[in-house]
């Protein structure tokens, strides 16, 4: 069924804050600090990947994550839902069939046989894509599957994500100089306010996380030490 009404944008960031908290999809360690695949060190871990094993939750972010698109690119703007691999498979599909929409999912390099193919299901040239994604760092991951898309001579000039970082100043510039236009459901700034608000943590590491989410390379540069003394 398509959604059609839904509270507020910034109410949708606190109940889906307060979703991640509540399943355990987000951590904070600023003692033993997470590794990213930048190889730097963060106080800070979400797992997206979780929601899909909690039906009321996961249904209940489909809808918002629906909501959100039609609200922010239009309720007629799109013509196909693309998932990247492997992350955003799922959480594609459950938006398609909220907007009634084929779905396809784009892979991260070719398969290597076959018809050596990035996209898998049916996509056609001239149509208008949105890619889902479960999150988004520094925007880097979704130019290459949004290059993809536009090989095949359909548009994207969208993507849709549960979980923004919203901590590189970057990222929305460089979605943006490459035609891309963000679309999200919270933040960590959002889920730092849910997690005060609930005591979900102990002061001195929601303070530790407050400095890390005001300067998150100055905060990295300081505890590059930790990583090579474990």
């Amino acid at each position: 069924m398509i959604p059609s009404g839904f509270a507020s944008k910034d109410e949708i960031a606190r109940l889906s804050a307060a979703m991640l908290l509540e399943i355990g999809a987000v951590d904070f360690n600023a003692r033993d600090p997470f590794i990213y695949a930048s190889g730097l060190p963060g106080p800070t871990y979400v797992d997206c990947r979780k929601l899909i094993s909690f039906p009321r939750i996961r249904s209940t972010l489909m809808d918002f994550l629906a909501v959100t698109v039609m609200r922010e690119a239009g309720f007629e703007a799109f013509d196909n839902i693309a998932g990247g691999e492997t992350a955003g498979i799922p959480f594609a599909a459950l938006v398609a069939e909220r907007l009634a929409l084929p779905m396809t999912y784009v892979r991260k390099k070719p398969k290597g046989y076959g018809r050596n193919a990035r996209i898998e299901g049916a996509m056609s040239e001239g149509q208008s894509v949105l890619l889902v994604e479960d999150l988004t760092t520094d925007g880097g991951s979704k130019i290459s599957f949004v290059d993809a898309i536009r090989e095949t001579g359909a548009a994207c000039a969208h993507t849709a994500v549960i979980f923004y970082y919203d901590i590189f100043p970057e990222t929305e510039k460089t979605l943006g100089d490459h035609g891309v236009a963000l679309h999200f459901l919270c933040t960590w700034w959002d889920v730092l306010a849910e997690a005060k608000a609930q005591d979900a943590f102990d002061a001195d590491t929601l303070a530790e996380v407050e400095a890390f989410l005001n300067d998150s390379r100055g905060w990295q540069e300081a505890h590059k030490g930790r990583i090579s003394d474990r």
